[in-house]
């Protein structure tokens, strides 16, 4: 049996609680974890670290560690609470009781959790799975294994036990900071997101922008909603902003705001000799993808089928992008007669019956097949504005 050396222990109790500052990133953390804790005298084979997270998809990610491998990661969906693969298995008992599980392998009682039949082919002797308990009582699990005869002895276990407090302090810190970024990325975007944490938060902190610019809404919603229980215009709206936000993020757009069946979007230019009609050309394809979408999405709704339709104008001029609101109240979001105007083209695409127009300044960034629909007096601008639909387009009443 090897003994823990107690002075590379304490190194590794100080290397986490000073924030593995020698490691970049969470994978290599674990991996350097583990391995220093094999040269201190603990065989491992099999690590796992699983950190639960605060994400719309996922429900937490995990960190696998082998000897002579890289450390894999993965994430887990929220349908795995459910599955008989987890009920069924330590980790449920840790995060559900908040307790440490240990199993030797030879001792008849593992057998209850199938997870472990697979360790014992790999020679795996012991298993233990210890939670980590953060500040805000949130439970979060390890799981160690060894192929060493007899399983782990009683000073390993003493040695692994004296670091889970300083790694479940320092897997804290990194999941808040990485859950403050999902946050953000979530709710307000991407770009907007980095701003906000690299210190842009103060009211009136701005900045011009040239972008080309996405307003859509959904064709008949208000009639959609008085008709419908609230639960099912819920389940439609989501359907319908998927139609849109993938094509707009695949293409470098970001969704600035929801509001109610409405959606903003910009898509950074850049001030090179050709950026705008690359972006554009971006823009357009991202319309037609979710024109495609919309119009193929139905949804049943008793003994019919609901059918949809939506709008979306585009343009492309100066925004200001920034902090806008009251008090400590505040939006990232953009601002400017550029996406006034998206707005009020958008209203004349819905009495035109059109899905896509575009403003003069998109069509002759991406004159790509567009008719001319006439000249448009528009509320608040003191020039008219001509409008422009697709050529691929027959407008059909909504």
């Amino acid at each position: 049996m090897l003994l823990m050396n107690a002075l590379e222990l304490h190194k590794l109790r100080d290397w986490l609680i000073d924030g593995a500052r020698s490691t970049s990133g969470s994978a290599q953390m674990v991996s350097h974890l583990c391995e220093s804790l094999v040269q201190a005298g603990l065989p491992l084979w099999r690590v796992g670290i699983f950190v639960r997270t605060l994400h719309p998809d996922i429900i937490g990610r995990n960190f696998i560690w082998r000897p002579d491998a890289e450390v894999t990661m993965g994430t887990t969906s929220f349908e795995v609470l459910d599955s008989p693969e987890y009920l069924n298995s330590p980790l449920a008992i840790v995060f559900g009781e908040g307790r440490e599980v240990r199993c030797r392998i030879d001792d008849p009682e593992s057998k209850r959790f199938p997870f472990l039949d697979d360790m014992r082919e790999e020679g795996v002797t012991d298993y233990i799975a210890l939670p980590m308990i953060q500040s805000d009582g949130s439970v979060h699990a390890s799981s160690w294994t060894t192929k060493q005869p007899g399983g782990f002895t009683d000073d390993q276990l003493s040695g692994l036990r004296s670091l889970i407090s300083p790694l479940a302090r320092l897997i804290e810190v990194t999941r808040l900071q990485r859950t403050a970024s999902v946050l953000l990325d979530t709710y307000v975007g991407n770009r907007a997101g980095e701003r906000i944490l690299g210190g842009q938060i103060r009211r009136g902190h701005a900045e011009t922008m040239h972008a080309a610019i996405w307003l859509s809404d959904l064709r008949g919603f208000t009639a959609l909603s008085d008709r419908l229980p609230a639960e099912t215009v819920v389940d439609i709206l989501n359907n319908y902003f998927d139609c849109q936000v993938a094509a707009i993020a695949a293409r470098g757009g970001e969704v600035l705001k929801f509001m109610g069946d409405g959606l903003l979007a910009v898509f950074p230019i850049a001030e090179q000799p050709g950026d705008t009609e690359d972006v554009c050309t971006h823009v357009l394809a991202a319309a037609r993808e979710s024109r495609a979408s919309v119009e193929a999405m139905h949804f049943p709704v008793g003994e019919t089928i609901e059918r949809f339709r939506f709008g979306v104008a585009l343009h492309v001029g100066k925004v200001l992008y920034g902090n806008i609101g009251g008090g400590s109240r505040l939006d990232f979001t953009c601002i400017g007669p550029a996406v006034n105007l998206a707005a009020r083209l958008e209203k004349i695409a819905g009495r035109l019956h059109r899905t896509v127009v575009a403003s003069t300044a998109f069509m002759r960034a991406c004159d790509d097949g567009w008719d001319d629909l006439g000249e448009f007096p528009i509320a608040g601008f003191s020039k008219a504005e001509r409008v422009y639909g697709l050529l691929d387009e027959v407008a059909v009443p909504a």
